[in-house]
């Protein structure tokens, strides 16, 4: 028989337990329910590889076609700058100045020279003369007149010499004023004012307002399988050009092995000289495995897509992308076939929601 005294004591600890037994199961039974994932109805689809041009993507640089590089013909100290990079500027417009002292030297010694030599010219022209005269009156041998002559002709001779000096030492005065030698715009400076410039030294690019190229170094391989005038795209963001192979230089770099080529950019391109941008050249036909556009997303700034897997849970998945063919992209890395992708609601999209509903396929 149980003691009253103990029944009394025992009760409360059974309605205690009682009670939190009743309020573990509650909350074990609310754990589901909180850690289910977010259904969000979105449309999918499956991927499968297709037969196309496989193609690879080679960096370049849209330049123009005609580009100069300004030098000095004299060798001096650099005055001044009259440009700045990204100045318009015409032909014959001055660029900038070399000092002229030592050329200034130059021409004073050629100029001393040739009034040198006309003195001697004057004197022997002198002498000509009084001695033409004395031998036509027999006055002089033969020989003394013969000497005469020839000393005037060599003081004649000295003359044209010494004014050719002059005005070769003259002419180099121009080249102090270094100009542009076509219309365009200063893309670049590889000097600054007190640079000692040189002959044959690059001092400034000068780029015209010719049509726009790109300029990109390709592999054999790629060099192998192309033809001028092939047409091949041209990415440039998220704009795709079409543009035209131009040049190819069949000798290859020798560091880097590659091959420059140069790629006519249409008139509308509107691309500014500078432009970095990518090229797809064709490395032969084969299984290509492509998403819609509509597809991609950027996370962090990394492009990737949605990828759902087999129980409907969706997974961000870094992709690098290709050619753009239409609504399609070319898929280089990331995805497999089968794998399928979101292709809607991407707003919506984060690692572990669940696509659900009728749009799924």
């Amino acid at each position: 028989m149980t003691h009253p005294s103990l029944s009394a004591t025992l009760r409360p600890l059974a309605i205690a337990l009682t009670v939190m037994l009743v309020a573990g199961c509650s909350r074990h039974d609310a754990a589901p329910s909180a850690a289910a994932a977010r259904v969000v109805d979105a449309r999918t689809v499956t991927l499968a590889a297709q037969q196309a041009t496989a193609r690879t993507l080679l960096s370049g640089v849209v330049a123009s076609s005609q580009q100069v590089q300004v030098a000095s013909r004299l060798m001096g100290y650099i005055r001044a700058f009259d440009v700045h990079e990204g100045q318009r500027v015409k032909a014959g417009q001055a660029l900038l100045q070399i000092d002229p002292t030592d050329i200034q030297g130059q021409v004073a010694q050629a100029r001393a020279g040739l009034a040198q030599a006309q003195a001697n010219l004057a004197d022997a022209q002198s002498d000509y003369q009084r001695f033409g005269n004395l031998y036509r009156a027999d006055a002089v041998t033969r020989q003394q007149w013969d000497g005469i002559q020839l000393r005037y002709k060599v003081a004649q001779q000295q003359v044209a010499a010494a004014r050719a000096g002059f005005d070769t030492a003259a002419s180099q005065m121009r080249y102090a004023r270094v100009s542009s030698p076509i219309d365009g715009v200063v893309v670049q400076k590889m000097a600054s004012a007190g640079d000692l410039a040189t002959p044959g030294r690059p001092l400034l690019v000068v780029e015209g307002e010719g049509h726009l190229q790109v300029r990109v170094q390709v592999p054999s391989e790629v060099f192998g399988r192309l033809r001028i005038g092939e047409q091949v795209p041209v990415l440039a963001g998220s704009r795709q050009l079409v543009g035209t192979v131009a040049e190819a230089v069949p000798v290859a770099d020798p560091l880097s092995h590659t091959h420059a080529v140069k790629i006519d950019l249409p008139a509308d391109a509107g691309l500014p000289s500078g432009t970095f941008v990518r090229v797809g050249f064709a490395l032969g036909s084969g299984l290509q495995l492509r998403v819609p556009v509509a597809a991609l997303v950027e996370r962090a700034g990394m492009q990737g897509v949605f990828v759902v897997d087999s129980a409907g849970i969706a997974h961000f998945r870094l992709v690098r992308t290709g050619e753009v063919a239409g609504d399609q992209v070319d898929v280089q890395a990331g995805l497999q076939p089968g794998d399928t992708v979101v292709t809607s609601d991407l707003d919506q999209m984060v690692n572990g929601v669940k696509v659900g509903g009728g749009h799924r396929g």
